[in-house]
């Protein structure tokens, strides 16, 4: 018995006091119930001893209290103590059993409590001990009175208890073991999920992705504190909806067409800074970053809850900017050694190889032979201006960041491109408040919106409007110049590679262009980047669809 406590867990040992001090509160009601029958049985016990019978009951009332306090303030030598109250509780019974007149006087029914005790807090062997030595001298009675011919005994009622008593013993027993068995898994299942949601809390705090537990309706239930930097909330707990804020917006329409279409498990969204936090189920603890812009890789995945009757998804976020630079980082890293022999190494011999293909043109007048020197001529042309990309890569060119008035700076860009593409003057539309003024340059700024420009004329509709250039200002006052066409829009596997150096998807392209184009941004402090947006317009029944659109994002309004 011992050894079986000890191999308890506390919880368990803590359960088996508790089930002893019952028994002892039981206890104290069973002898003031005895005293109770005492006074009202004018013919059975109080007639036949009624002195006796009010010690017995007295002494029980005695020891039971006694037992109920050494249970309460000495939790210890738990076997010895209970086997000292059941041999107590046998002792008392058997002598009022006795005093009664045995069977007759229906006392027997009191073994149940000390042999049902015993049962449930003492092992298996010692319970059918209890219950044996009940049997052997309830059957010891019955003779014993018969030898004192005091009538008949009924040896079958005797026999018939003590198998009872066997019978109750045993399942009381069984059913008991039972229990503590599932307890004890309880408890230990109880520890393995504690420790699990440990280990869960521990990875979340400290991976880099952003999570969040979210449930049919966008309610947001848990995160991490990588998903409250990525989202610009700063708080003691997450929980809102994601309908709640504006900027949360792209997140929440993603949300919902993965609902919609369980096959759309990742999406590309921008989280856009705002002034005001618009949360309506948050507490006045959050707030919004006004400085925030990210662009996040957002993948959906729905949590196996069946049976349960609710049901969650985690949104895994992962800022992709990061990735990106560190992309950049490991092409632009061995680039080193050859940037710095390239002018002598191949620029010298494009040089020489374009300035004859010049000179056989002159002489000769093949249809075919001028074809053929007119190939050689664009690929000398085109490996010269990736040459001179390579070379601005490691050129950190100064700004002359002079107020720049937007308005007026995009009207000429756009009268330049329209004349020297051959495109008609309605193509491009564009949109300026007038006097709108930045900090950029002017050179730069150009080279950037050219290289926007001409990614759009390869893929815009050729329609009145289907390309713009529009100057908005978002609501944490910047500046923010959209560049968009009617196209199709970047997919989401080639938005991943977008601004790396050397990627490309033309066969003519270099893939150096949009990563030069965002290098100058950064130059100038600001930003180029790649958001899609919802347009209801784009889809004939309604629906809205996803647009892309490159974004330049002006560090801060220049000052007049």
């Amino acid at each position: 018995m011992i050894a079986r406590l000890q191999a308890l867990s506390a919880e368990s040992r803590a359960t088996f006091w508790r089930s002893l001090q019952t028994l002892n509160a039981t206890r104290v009601v069973i002898a003031l119930v005895l005293l109770v029958y005492l006074s009202f049985d004018n013919h059975g016990l109080r007639a036949s001893g009624p002195y006796l019978y009010l010690q017995i009951c007295l002494i029980y009332l005695g020891l039971a209290i006694a037992f109920a306090l050494t249970a309460v303030y000495w939790q210890r030598r738990f076997l010895l103590q209970l086997l000292s109250q059941i041999a107590c509780d046998l002792a008392i019974i058997s002598l009022l059993y006795m005093a009664g007149g045995g069977l007759r006087s229906g006392l027997a029914i009191l073994y149940l409590f000390p042999l049902a005790g015993s049962a449930i807090l003492a092992p298996l062997m010692l319970s059918l001990f209890c219950a044996a030595l009940v049997a052997l001298f309830m059957l010891a009675e019955s003779t014993w009175r018969v030898f004192m011919m005091e009538g008949d005994q009924p040896y079958l009622q005797a026999g018939l208890y003590g198998a009872a008593f066997f019978a109750a013993v045993f399942v009381v027993n069984r059913m008991a073991a039972k229990l503590i068995g599932q307890e004890e898994l309880a408890i230990q299942r109880g520890v393995e999920i504690t420790v699990q949601q440990a280990v869960n809390q521990l990875v979340m705090a400290n991976v880099g992705d952003g999570i969040l537990v979210v449930d049919p309706d966008g309610q947001v239930f848990a995160g991490n504190p990588a998903a409250q930097q990525m989202l610009g909330m700063v708080g003691p707990e997450m929980k809102f909806r994601l309908s709640a804020a504006a900027a949360l917006a792209p997140l929440a329409q993603a949300y919902a067409e993965w609902r919609a279409d369980a096959a759309r498990s990742t999406a590309y969204v921008t989280i856009k800074p705002y002034a005001e936090a618009a949360l309506q189920d948050v507490t006045a603890a959050w707030s919004a970053r006004r400085d925030l812009s990210a662009h996040l890789k957002v993948r959906f995945a729905a949590v196996n809850t069946a049976g349960l009757g609710t049901e969650r998804s985690v949104i895994f976020l992962q800022d992709v900017t990061g990735i990106e630079n560190q992309a950049q980082q490991l092409k632009l890293a061995s680039m080193g050694r050859l940037t710095a022999s390239i002018a002598h190494e191949v620029r010298n011999p494009l040089s020489a190889i374009g300035h004859a293909t010049a000179l056989l043109g002159e002489d000769l007048d093949s249809t075919v032979h001028l074809r053929l020197l007119k190939i050689v001529g664009d690929n000398v042309a085109r490996v010269n201006r990736m040459v001179e990309d390579i070379l601005q890569l490691s050129r950190k060119v100064q700004p002359h960041s002079e107020p720049l008035a937007l308005d007026v700076f995009l009207a000429e860009l756009k009268t330049e491109f329209v004349e020297t593409h051959g495109l008609t003057p309605d193509i491009i539309g564009a949109s300026a408040p007038a006097g709108t003024l930045v900090r950029f340059d002017a050179l730069h700024l150009r080279e950037v919106v050219l290289n926007l420009l001409n990614n759009a004329v390869r893929y815009a509709s050729g329609g009145p409007d289907s390309i713009r250039m529009d100057l908005v200002s978002d609501k944490a006052r910047r500046m923010e110049l959209h560049v968009q066409d009617d196209g199709p829009g970047i997919s989401p596997e080639v938005r991943a590679h977008l601004f790396e150096p050397f990627y490309t998807t033309s066969s003519k392209g270099t893939g150096l262009g949009l990563y030069l184009a965002r290098e100058l941004c950064l130059n100038n402090e600001a930003r180029l980047d790649y958001e899609y947006r919802f347009d209801i317009k784009a889809s004939p029944d309604g629906t809205p669809r996803s647009r892309g659109r490159f974004v330049i994002t002006f560090a801060h309004p220049a000052q007049t």
